[in-house]
């Protein structure tokens, strides 16, 4: 099989003004299968003459696109969410292969993709303005949406697909041209997305697709007057730089960063339906999810079968290759990845905490990790204060609400939070004071094409999806006539 994915995986390329350029002449690096430690392809990095080259296309795509209307951008955008779903199957294994993720999920993800680009292809029909009164005979104020110019934008590894559709659907259906970077762990899934949209007829200098050094392309894309928004997913600290970056001219940004979710399970819930729920939530993605489920409290009541029961699931949770179907979690992205949770894990042993289930690398080759929850986990541990982003559930008791909200609020992180229990009062009491940009009572979805997504504190701000995710490729003009 390994063999079998090597020679048929896509020829990696740059994308820049509609060529796609390969690594002749240009440094590469390795692409690596998480499954099997095979490399599987070699990614070219762009020089700084193909970022030239890429500000200059983006600067005449953007006049082309802005000059189309709506809903021809649209009849795009739908066009490719079409193409998305006939290529489903090929698109899902490429994503699979080079992100370890289970085909079940990367199959959910090439489907999302083409729900938010059909999304923004009528969205981008509603950036609506508006006429105020009159204040003189002869006279007229207007407020119109005007597209907001070229976006820089940057997606990660852990939503291959995912990631690049939301940032490309909103500056598209805004009529903005784009530059992105998507990850260099994970490249052939942006490069199939920029594919349906170029075969659904995107104008080619609308959409260039770079890689490298992260530090080096974003440093020199963010310094060209060309750009003018910016759209991150990433860490916090990066985050932060990028903004720093930004300042210097003034761009717009839309930060997504980190996050550490907590759940609060009450003792009034049917304990294994949330036990099914929160297991298939946490091991989603080996737990590389922003907004995976982490800090678990449950009340004291419930609490011993709580952590009882979510470490048998844990014991018997399938993990292997991603592409076989009966797996439900696959490898972490690299091995940087299974040193970092070792690291978590061995701290919150010293601390007192309890391993309940997993807690050990599984076989090699691949960066398999078991599925692992940790019960009674002091504060003072690096776990219960740094995003783990991993395959591991931490477990505490509560006793009171206002205790357990102090402590779910108590980190700088505000991305997603999630709650389960059967009292009306307490569900709306759990809305109005867990401080999160996403909340998820009784349920762990909160991301669908039409809702906002993005978090509050140090978890960043802006939104991407929704009409806020439009809104942000978007600027207001007034104009007064008289």
């Amino acid at each position: 099989m390994a063999t079998e994915l090597a020679s048929t995986y896509a020829d990696l390329t740059l994308l820049i003004g509609g060529r796609w350029l390969g690594s002749e002449g240009r440094k590469t690096s390795p692409v690596i299968n998480p499954a099997t430690e095979e490399v599987i392809g070699q990614l070219p990095h762009a020089s700084r003459a193909d970022l030239d080259a890429a500000l200059t296309a983006t600067q005449r795509g953007f006049r082309t696109w802005r000059a189309i209307f709506p809903d021809e951008r649209g009849r795009i955008l739908k066009r490719a969410a079409e193409l998305l779903r006939e290529r489903k199957e090929e698109i899902a294994r490429l994503a699979t292969t080079e992100s370890g993720k289970v085909i079940h999920e990367t199959r959910v993800e090439v489907m999302m993709s083409a729900n938010i680009f059909e999304w923004y292809a009528e969205e981008g029909r509603r950036a609506y303005g508006r006429v105020l009164p009159q204040r003189a005979p002869g006279t007229r104020m207007t407020i119109v949406k005007e597209p907001v110019g070229p976006v820089a934008a940057f997606a990660p590894w852990n939503f291959p697909l995912g990631n690049p559709a939301r940032k490309i659907g909103a500056a598209l259906g805004a009529g903005c041209s784009v530059i992105l970077k998507p990850a260099e762990e994970t490249p052939a899934s942006g490069l199939a997305v920029a594919k349906c949209l170029l075969d659904a007829g995107l104008p080619p200098d609308v959409l260039s697709i770079v890689y490298g050094v992260p530090a080096e392309i974003s440093s020199h894309l963010l310094a060209s007057p060309v750009i003018r928004a910016i759209s991150f997913t990433g860490s916090i600290p990066v985050g932060k730089h990028l903004m720093k970056l930004a300042a210097d001219g003034m761009k717009r940004t839309t930060m997504e960063l980190g996050g550490h979710a907590p759940v609060v399970v009450f003792d009034d819930v049917d304990l294994d339906q949330v036990l099914d729920l929160s297991a298939t939530a946490k091991y989603r993605n080996a737990g590389q999810v922003c907004v995976s489920p982490t800090r678990y409290y449950v009340h004291e009541r419930i609490y011993r079968p709580f952590v009882e029961g979510f470490g048998k699931r844990a014991q018997s949770w399938p993990v292997g290759n991603g592409l076989e179907e009966k797996n439900k979690m696959g490898p972490l992205v690299h091995a940087r990845r299974l040193a970092a949770i070792e690291a978590f894990i061995e701290d919150a042993k010293q601390h007192g905490a309890k391993l309940e289930a997993g807690g050990r690398r599984l076989t090699s080759p691949g960066y398999f990790y078991a599925p692992t929850v940790l019960a009674d986990v002091p504060n003072s541990a690096r776990i219960m204060n740094e995003e783990p982003f991993g395959p591991v559930a931490v477990i505490n008791p509560f006793s009171s609400f206002d205790r357990v909200i102090e402590q779910a609020n108590r980190l700088p992180y505000g991305l997603a939070a999630f709650a389960f229990t059967s009292s009306s009062k307490t569900v709306k009491l759990l809305g109005e004071q867990l401080e999160a940009g996403m909340v998820g009572i009784n349920t762990y979805q909160i991301s669908i094409p039409e809702s906002p997504f993005g978090g509050v504190k140090e978890s960043g701000h802006g939104s991407e999806e929704g009409i806020e995710g439009l809104e942000a490729c978007l600027v207001t003009k007034f104009i007064s006539e008289a």
